[in-house]
């Protein structure tokens, strides 16, 4: 068990700072709003459900708005940044938070599904940090991007796709890094491991996870919040020599490996 969590950050670290947080209704794109806006940055959040992003919303008052956006649909995301656009002069952090897969064996993956899983979690992430970049960072020098990926890194079974998307956004943000410096953009892949989300529910319900959690060497699940703290420090000044890099947050999970035995010979 672990107390009730406490934003670490000074309640103007990120003071005068604009966020995009995309998935910012639910789990750690939720956090990750409650976080830089309580660390003095205003946030725009969007996502496919509508429900949500209004109740994060309501929660965080004038410092959030919230639009519905399937971030795999350029016009969408050119709405929804047209909408940013109005209301604030600049974006100084992106979270690209939203992402999602289906758990099925390796074999049983078709090529459709696999594209449906890149779809989301590079080609839609690779869009929105383009307009981004173009729209604000560049023309302002400077920014910070942050990608979720996943602990353990190598691969997690059952959703290998997913995996090997993820490995592609930490490629990216060394990218970043190498290109986009010069414009003072800074960029990360947060790799999270078995995070305590609605989403990871969903693939079995608590006792799963709680399963799940017994592999993990601090022998449970980590919470939103604590990648979403994370996520703001390194937006931070504290945070101003980061990039390029992989910040795993994953209770020891990828150190430790799968953290099990392998399955028997077929």
């Amino acid at each position: 068990m672990v107390d009730a969590f406490r934003n670490p950050l000074a309640p103007d670290a990120l003071a005068g700072q604009v966020a995009i947080v995309t998935g910012g209704g639910t789990g750690i794109g939720a956090a990750t709003a409650r976080s830089v806006v309580a660390a003095g940055a205003a946030v725009a959040i969007c996502g496919r459900r509508q429900e949500p992003l209004a109740s994060v919303a309501e929660e965080l008052g004038d410092a959030c708005m919230a639009l519905s956006c399937d971030i795999r649909e350029p016009d969408q995301v050119a709405a929804f940044l047209d909408a940013v656009a109005v209301r604030h002069a600049r974006v100084d952090i992106l979270v690209n938070n939203a992402g999602g897969q289906f758990a099925a064996p390796l074999g049983d993956i078709p090529l459709k599904g696999l594209r449906a899983v890149h779809r989301l979690n590079v080609d839609a992430t690779w869009e929105m940090t383009q307009q981004v970049a173009h729209r604000w960072m560049i023309p302002q020098r400077g920014g910070f991007i942050a990608f979720l990926g996943f602990s353990p890194r190598p691969a997690i079974p059952s959703v290998v796709h997913s995996s090997m998307a993820r490995s592609a956004l930490e490629s990216l943000a060394a990218g970043i890094a190498q290109e986009w410096s010069t414009y003072g953009i800074r960029a990360v892949c947060i790799a999270a491991g078995l995070i305590q989300t609605e989403g990871v529910l969903q693939y079995g319900g608590q006792a799963v996870l709680d399963a799940f959690a017994e592999r993990v060497p601090m022998r449970r699940a980590g919470r939103p919040e604590e990648v979403a703290a994370t996520i703001a420090f390194l937006a931070s000044a504290g945070g101003g020599y980061v990039t390029g890099s992989t910040v795993v947050v994953d209770g020891g999970a990828d150190a430790w490996g799968m953290g099990e035995a392998p399955p028997p010979l077929a």
